[in-house]
């Protein structure tokens, strides 16, 4: 059974959606999700151990060798996104979903846990395949449910913002296909590790130029980075509280791993960063989207719609590590990968729990909530501050890694800048909890704390943010190895 952990990994979650149809009655859909999510996370940690003792995992699916087959391949870099797929996965569906976020009835919610399940199976997919095209049928996986669960929000706005996302993912889908079937042109082999040996040989031609520019651009429209992520705020304010929750901890950062693997793995640092010299692209792209992500959020009148831009910014901070091409950048930004994974996913669980109380979250609806709602209000608070990076939480890990990534490539004005985007993170924050601690309630009804179903999911999250603030072995160790594993060329 334990060999056969890889591809446990996604047929549990893939053969548990069907099921959910089967089923159909809520509570019991509900909780056959959430165990489903459990053991998901169970298989991932093992993974992971695993890989941490005897090293990189390989799994030949039909029992046919790679490259001839479809090789499973775990690393110290994906066993590491499994855990934070998984580790929010199980976190945030046990919070369930806001009937009166939902445009269906509640008799109909099968069809929800349904394609959340297959959302995860997508996710666990992407990550774990060792071969390209494989990759690619876990992405269509991925975008399908999250259309799914984008237009499941009650207003109409719901179904505009999946519709946008489709068109985009679709291009970015399309973008990514046209540059596997550029590769496979040249080098015969879909096998991500047989690519990395058999492009150097064919690294002058235009074709493998313009696979690698199809590659980087389809993927950073999924993955949203500045200046393609128009889809992301319309997604994420109008989709249910939940459901923002787990794309907003799980989507982005999917796809980031995979824009890792294609730059680290299958071109290589020396064609990427040398003769493309990507980071002058980058660099710029990501310092903008930290500063104009931020500078969005303090104007916007919904706190999921600033949540949104918050994301981008974070994005933002995300891909400057990768563009530093140095062991403290790629683990700074290696770290705010899980740390955003926390943060928002917590900051998100806040909103949807403001969300079930008072109907609605419009940040001028949250005055007075800090006395009302004391416990859910601190959960905002203590994110609040590690997106800003206050010592103490792990958005101050992260960014220490990124700035001495920047001062080890002497861009100490990049260092300098990214010091200064965190004080423009302050602002908005600041703004909300001046907003919910100092102004009052417009009227006197009453608003009671949310039940502790809601509340302990949102607190393992939030609590994660500055527990893992301490205890950096555990993020910034491993993300080290990954680091220097992608740094020597390893697959």
């Amino acid at each position: 059974m334990i060999d056969h952990l890889p591809v446990l990994q996604i047929v549990v979650p893939l053969l548990a959606a069907p099921i959910c149809i089967l089923i159909r009655h809520p509570a019991v859909v509900r909780g056959f999700a959430v165990a489903v999510t459990w053991v998901v996370l169970a298989i991932a940690l093992k993974l992971l151990d695993t890989v941490l003792s005897q090293g990189t995992i390989s799994y030949a699916m039909g029992g046919w060798p790679p490259p001839i087959g479809i090789e499973y391949r775990i690393d110290v870099l994906n066993a590491y996104v499994l855990v934070i797929v998984a580790a929010i996965s199980a976190v945030v569906l046990p919070f369930g979903v806001n009937s009166a976020e939902l445009s269906i009835s509640r008799d109909r919610q099968y069809l929800f846990y349904s394609a959340f399940l297959l959302c995860i199976t997508g996710q666990m997919g992407i990550t774990i395949s060792g071969d390209a095209f494989n990759i690619f049928v876990f992405i269509e996986i991925t975008s399908l449910a999250s259309y799914a669960l984008i237009s499941l929000g009650r207003s109409r706005q719901a179904l505009h913002a999946a519709f946008s996302y489709l068109i985009m993912a679709s291009i970015g889908g399309s973008f990514i296909l046209i540059g596997i079937g550029l590769m496979y042109q040249m080098t015969g082999t879909l096998n991500i590790n047989d690519l990395s040996q058999r492009l150097p040989a064919v690294m002058d031609t235009r074709t493998i130029w313009m696979a690698f520019a199809f590659l980087v651009v389809g993927t950073s429209i999924k993955l949203a980075v500045f200046p393609l992520h128009q889809w992301l705020p319309n997604a994420y304010t109008y989709a249910p509280s939940t459901v923002s929750a787990f794309l907003a901890a799980t989507s982005t950062k999917v796809y980031y791993y995979v824009l890792v693997r294609l730059i680290f793995t299958v071109f290589g640092i020396a064609f990427v960063f040398e003769r493309v010299e990507l980071h002058l692209v980058l660099v710029p792209l990501s310092i903008l989207a930290m500063f104009i992500g931020s500078i969005a959020a303090i104007f916007q009148k919904n706190l999921k719609r600033l949540l949104a831009y918050s994301s981008i910014a974070q994005i933002g901070y995300i891909t400057l590590g990768l563009s530093f091409a140095n062991v403290e950048g790629l683990t700074g930004g290696l770290v705010h990968l899980f740390n955003h994974a926390f943060m928002s996913g917590g900051l998100f669980l806040v909103v949807a729990c403001v969300t079930f109380r008072i109907g609605s979250s419009k940040i001028e609806d949250l005055r007075g909530l800090g006395r009302q709602m004391p416990i859910t209000m601190a959960a905002f608070v203590v994110g609040g501050l590690s997106l800003v990076g206050m010592p103490g939480t792990v958005g101050f890990i992260s960014k220490w890694y990124l700035v001495l990534g920047a001062l080890e490539n002497d861009g100490y004005m990049v260092a300098g800048l990214i010091c200064l985007s965190s004080l423009i993170s302050a602002i908005y924050i600041w703004r909300i909890v001046e907003i919910i601690y100092s102004q009052q309630r417009d009227n006197e009804t009453p608003v009671q704390e949310v039940p502790l179903r809601l509340l302990i999911p949102t607190w393992i999250l939030i609590g994660g943010a500055v527990f893992f603030g301490f205890a950096t072995d555990l993020t910034a160790g491993i993300a080290g190895q990954a680091a220097q594993h992608l740094l020597g060329g390893g697959p």
